[in-house]
């Protein structure tokens, strides 16, 4: 754990307590910053509350007066609306607040949002993460950083009290194209990894040796040594509790669908995230869409019977 020392802790707002945000945001509070959470699920909000947490009833009210703000929110519209609606926190925070954007939206609109936070004399930085729920339990999360190298270094001890790894991508809008490509390349890997499993598990071989096999082999991934999408071969995993709390396929399929709007006036070829795309969608109209991802392995095994 690191600890940040100071005569006055900083004071952060954290929006979205969900399965991501709660865990980063108790890991503020574990290395000394001053932390209060937003959220506008009441579920979320207990939860937080009940790890110890303090919950503001506003967006106002948790922006007012803190040095930091994280959102850590679904979609774009969802972060546009929490910096720009009355109430926001363009309307709400200080002058000279850091807000650092740890979620996953569209490239182009988190460099506006820097533009329209610099109208408001405040600090907008997209700083998507990776490293999944495991990460933000331990704090060992990987930050994509886009914005000014001083405002960089100014993010920097806030982002250490939540993750592990710091990458500078360059001006604003770079980390969400660093995250975009990541999550683009997890899920056509997740879809693989579920594949070729489902296959062996169905020729005979014993899934765990063959997760053990692959995982020290040419095939190896995040999703095979990691994050295994067969119930029972890593224990604590979406995988084996149901595909509970992880990152739902609701999620990921939103993720491919805005790499595949930001490339579209790139010319790039993108059929291999068309394909994995149309396996997240087929799931979520099976009503899979708050599992977590790892369940298209449940789709390789048993088909449209999940």
């Amino acid at each position: 754990m690191r600890m940040f020392s100071s005569a006055a802790p900083q004071k952060v707002a954290f929006f979205g307590l969900g399965n991501m945000g709660l865990p980063m945001a108790r890991n503020l509070k574990k290395n000394g910053f001053e932390v209060t959470g937003y959220d506008v699920s009441e579920h979320a909000i207990k939860v937080a509350r009940e790890a110890g947490l303090e919950v503001a009833d506003s967006t106002a009210n948790a922006a007012a007066g803190k040095d930091f703000i994280v959102t850590s929110l679904p979609t774009t519209k969802h972060v546009e609306d929490t910096l720009m609606k009355d109430g926001g926190i363009f309307k709400s925070a200080k002058k000279g607040t850091v807000i650092c954007d740890v979620s996953t939206i569209n490239p182009h609109a988190s460099a506006n949002f820097a533009k329209e936070a610099a109208k408001h004399e405040m600090v907008f930085m997209d700083t998507p993460m990776s490293g999944g729920i495991v990460g933000a339990q331990n704090a060992t999360l990987t930050f994509m950083v886009g914005g000014s190298v001083e405002n960089f270094e100014k993010a920097r001890p806030l982002l250490l009290g939540m993750g592990k790894n710091l990458f500078h991508c360059g001006g604003p809008g770079t980390g969400e194209i660093a995250k975009l490509t990541n999550n683009l390349i997890l899920g056509i890997s997740m879809v693989a990894t579920a594949e070729g499993m489902a296959i062996g598990e169905k020729l005979g071989i014993d899934p765990k040796i063959l997760k053990d096999i692959l995982s020290v082999s040419t095939a190896r991934n995040w999703c095979i040594d990691t994050y295994n999408p067969r119930p029972g071969n890593i224990p604590g995993t979406p995988a084996s509790r149901n595909y509970e709390g992880g990152f739902m396929v609701e999620l990921i399929r939103k993720d491919l669908a805005l790499a595949l709007e930001s490339c579209s006036a790139s010319g790039a070829k993108t059929d291999m995230t068309e394909k994995a795309l149309d396996y997240y969608r087929t799931l979520e109209k099976k009503g899979a869409g708050r599992k977590d991802f790892g369940i298209v392995y449940q789709y390789y095994m048993k088909g449209y019977e999940l």
